[in-house]
């Protein structure tokens, strides 16, 4: 069946401008990490973007290593474009991010020039499109002269391959040697991708301040900190979680932070949303951040996750209660 997106999608909430920019993002963005790779069910991937689109989410995120098997994401999503967004490329913000191990030997990991740009033309070939929206250095290589990654950065944008870079896991003194180097040859940083949630707190040492002073926007990701901040293991771990197979995320970690999910979810009840919610209402509350990334494994997850734009605000006692609970883990 032919998609045709909702015809209200644009009036479900405000975009916002991604900092001292033109470009207007969602108040939350579709993250592919996990659920769009060779392993995973490519019809409910597919149904994960249509459903968000329709809701009014234009902003769609991939590196060239998502998976499993890594680039699988990018090819995963590149389908999805061809059978039902090829008339709407044009309502679409699509990034993806290179500085991750990709392939063997000593041209596929890090920030050299040679992988930057090798990894951003196959990335466009898996996803089909003849450039990216934003085009990110995943994270700093401590091997290589900034003025490198920037070269490959300002290539990017150059040879019309990218319209805006952007960075990802830099810390405050490296984003602004990153800034300024473009800005000597002419290119502003558009955005910073930092891990930010009420337990990870890191960017509050310094990256969020420099991103207000650079005039830079802020997309978070993993904004519930893997599930930790959801009704998710609230209960206990699931089976087939992604606690039980420990990646990224281990029964162990979980166990240690079910005190604080348990404080924060009685905060957040008695606001009316979810705990998922209030986290991401919680990460949106500083103007610096223009967009949370959000991941999904179904549709009803998206839509509980839009419903934290329902209510934004905090009063004093909230934080400083959200506060406590944190400090007291």
């Amino acid at each position: 069946m032919t998609y045709t997106p909702a015809e209200n999608r644009y009036q479900q909430f405000e975009y916002s401008r991604c900092g001292k920019s033109g470009l207007s993002l969602p108040p939350l963005s579709l993250g592919l990490w996990h659920n769009f790779g060779s392993v995973d069910d490519f019809e409910n991937a597919r149904e994960l973007v249509r459903f968000s689109f329709d809701r009014g989410i234009t902003h769609f995120d991939l590196a060239n290593n998502y998976g499993p098997v890594p680039g699988s994401a990018e090819t995963n999503f590149g389908r999805i474009l061809k059978m039902d967004f090829s008339d709407y490329r044009d309502e679409m913000i699509i990034s993806s991010k290179a500085g991750y191990e990709m392939w063997e030997g000593p041209y596929g990991d890090w920030g050299s020039k040679k992988y930057l740009v090798a990894s951003l033309n196959q990335s466009l070939q898996r996803v089909g499109v003849e450039y990216f929206d934003v085009f990110y250095s995943h994270r700093p290589d401590p091997e290589t002269p900034i003025e490198e990654t920037v070269d490959a950065l300002e290539y990017a944008v150059r040879s019309g391959k990218a319209l805006y870079v952007g960075l990802s896991n830099y810390n405050a003194d490296q984003t602004e040697a990153a800034y300024g180097e473009l800005l000597k040859r002419g290119i502003r940083c558009l955005i910073h991708q930092p891990r930010y949630n009420m337990i990870d707190r890191r960017p509050e040492e310094g990256v969020l301040d420099t991103l207000d002073r650079l005039g830079m926007g802020a997309i978070v990701f993993s904004p519930l900190e893997q599930g930790i901040l959801s009704d998710r293991y609230l209960g206990g771990i699931p089976k087939a979680s992604r606690a039980t197979r420990g990646e990224f995320l281990n029964e162990e970690k979980v166990l240690g932070y079910q005190r604080i999910a348990h404080g924060l979810n009685e905060i957040a009840t008695e606001r009316g949303q979810t705990l998922a919610q209030m986290a991401l209402a919680w990460v949106l509350k500083r103007p610096t951040v223009t967009s949370a990334l959000v991941g999904a494994s179904s549709t009803s997850q998206i839509a509980e996750n839009l419903g934290s734009l329902k209510k934004l605000d905090f009063s004093e006692d909230e934080l400083k209660r959200i506060d406590s609970v944190i400090a007291a883990s």
